[in-house]
Parts: structure tokens; sequence; C-alpha cells
């Protein structure tokens, strides 16, 4: 393929954020993916200054972004994302969401969209963990009654939702491996006197602190023994990295919702 025609068939994307940590490394990731391209950046009203200065398209308008996309990359908070996915719903714009902190009801809603667009929905597009989803559902499944579950997650102190997306995520995982709903499972809290830990629980535990991109344990505990399995993420590279991997992948799909299992091949 020339140069020229692999111009031609890069598709525009918007990033929604594009101004903060996680957009700047989407930005960057784009620029090393030749069948995408930056073509306009989303931010909120009070980056006004910033949107002037910048020498990329920049607005803080969603309608006005959206007509320049072909498709969207969205790391940002619920009730923005749930917004663009209405909005690229009506337009028949694909997306990609890394935005957690969904309510149930705010689920079922993206789920909806999906029926009108592709889309990807994922709490974490680093390709590491999402092997390390796979791990955990074989471990819980291997290991079975005889071991404690627990998931430990740190992550920077601006982090907004706990436990992390993530987390619940490979909560899921572990629940799955043991045939059981992770809804009645989980333990969030343990406070005072709480008595003997009780057969099957999934504890999810949070800690929160300076600059952590993230990290994730799962702990299967048994009887003198006990194993681990765990990933620390240094940057938001590879995060980037996998959300422009699965904005690349998802323009050529079909309606539907999909997780980033689907996008690397791992279902």
């Amino acid at each position: 393929m020339s140069s020229k025609n692999a111009a031609t068939d890069s598709k525009g994307v918007l990033v929604v954020g594009a101004l903060g940590k996680m957009g700047i490394c989407v930005r960057e990731a784009l620029t090393q993916e030749p069948r995408l391209h930056l073509s306009v950046g989303l931010e909120r009203p009070d980056f006004e200054e910033e949107i002037e200065a910048r020498d990329f398209t920049l607005t803080s308008d969603p309608e006005q972004a959206l007509e320049k996309a072909a498709v969207v990359i969205d790391f940002s908070v619920p009730e923005a994302s749930l917004n663009l996915v209405r909005l690229c719903a009506d337009r028949g714009i694909p997306s990609v969401i890394g935005t957690t902190g969904f309510s149930e009801a705010q689920r079922a809603e993206i789920a909806s969209a999906a029926s009108s667009i592709p889309l990807v929905l994922a709490p974490n597009f680093s390709v590491a963990v999402n092997v390390l989803g796979h791990l955990a559902q074989r471990a819980s499944e291997l290991l079975g009654d005889g071991f404690d579950a627990e998931i430990m997650e740190i992550h920077h102190n601006a982090k907004r939702d706990a436990p992390s997306g993530t987390a619940l995520w490979l909560g899921e995982h572990v629940a799955a491996g043991r045939s059981q709903e992770l809804a009645k499972q989980a333990c969030y809290t343990r406070h005072g006197e709480i008595g003997a830990r009780p057969q099957g629980e999934i504890g999810l535990q949070t800690l929160r602190g300076g600059d952590v991109a993230g990290e994730h344990t799962v702990y299967f505990f048994g009887d003198g023994e006990r194993l681990e399995l765990t990933h620390r993420a240094s940057t938001r590279d590879h995060f980037a990295r996998g959300a422009v991997r699965a904005a690349a992948w998802v323009v050529d799909q079909a309606n539907g919702l999909y997780g980033m299992n689907r996008v690397l091949g791992l279902d």
C-alpha cells in the first residue's frame, strides 16, 4: 500500500480528555498506529485557554467533536462517557470506553447503546492484565474451595472509584472459576468483630496513594501455602496502546458490546 493510500485509509479518532495524563498517552500511541490518526480532542469548557493554544483541533463541544471522528477513545468519568455514548449511538460512531465506576443502570444503558454501534468497554486495556484475568479464573477453578481468594489493588491518590474496575473484573473471573457470582461473594470492608472468614468469600481491598499507575494482586491462600498473581504498571503507556489497538479493531466490527478479550482473541 502506498503512503498516500495508507493516509487515506487512516481513521480519524476523537480522544476524550486529550490534555489529561491518559489523553496524552493515547495521542502518543496513535502516532504508532498507521490505521488511525488523531482528528480531534475533547476537553472540559474550563480548558478554553489551552484549547485555543493547541496545534491540533480541540473543542469542548461533544457534537462538534463527533463531526470529525470515525471512532472514539474515552477515558473520562461515567456521566460524561454515558452522554457521549448516547451521541455516538445516534450517529453510528464506534467507541472504545476505558472509563470505570459505572453503576449497574449505566452499564445497562451502554449495553443497550451497543445495539446501534460496535463498542468496546473494558476496565483495563493492558494485554498483560487481560492475561492475568484468564490465569486468575483458571487458578480459581483448579484450586477450588480449599483456597481463600483475596484481591488487592493500589492506585494513585486522584483515582475516584474504589475498588478499581480491574479489581472488580478480576473478582468476577475468580468467582467464575468457582461457578459463583461476585455480587454474592464479595467482601469490600472488614472492621471490628467480624468472626471467621466465610467459606467462598472473595475479598477486595483498596489502597490509594502517590502516583501509582496501577497494581493488582490476586491471592489464593491455602493451608501452609499461597499463590500470588500480580500485575504492576509503572506507566499508562500500555493502557493507551491497548486502547488504540481496540479502536483499530472495533471500526471493522458489527454492532455489539465487546470486551478486551475479543480484541485480543482470548475468548
